[in-house]
């Protein structure tokens, strides 16, 4: 049977972007992002917040950490990784969003800057994950 991984949120990052380098050399960052959705409650609507974590990797680990602060509206889009690991003998499991697409939104947002000077809102990460 055939599957599909792909997901796409819009909301602001919950903090600067924390970038590192691999012991080959690579690019990471990871940001959190901070997602609204809003439901009736009784008679008002209330803003429900999910938190997100996601991990950009190379170029696009480089673009987020020179242009994206805390704050910044962004549209994501990659596929979803679930990282498994035991802890003092408690099995513990966390999902996370691996980014392979970065949009700033919003018109005041820099422009971020492609390879040949141009400038675009939009960067994607061609290159295969490390992983």
């Amino acid at each position: 049977m055939a599957s599909f991984n792909h997901v796409t949120l819009m909301g602001n990052l919950t903090r600067d972007v924390e970038l590192r380098q691999t012991q080959q050399g690579t690019a990471v960052a990871d940001i959190s992002l901070a997602v609204n959705e809003r439901v009736k409650s009784g008679e008002q609507w209330v803003d429900q917040v999910s938190f997100f974590d996601i991990t950009l990797w190379g170029r696009l680990a480089e673009v987020a950490q020179q242009y994206l602060v805390k704050g910044n509206p962004v549209l994501i889009s990659g596929r979803l990784k679930q990282e498994r690991w035991e802890k003092e003998g408690q099995k513990r499991s966390n999902v996370k969003v691996i980014a392979s697409e970065l949009k700033l939104i919003g018109g005041g947002t820099a422009a971020l800057p492609t390879d040949s000077g141009q400038s675009m809102q939009s960067i994607a990460d061609d290159d295969d994950v490390p992983f």
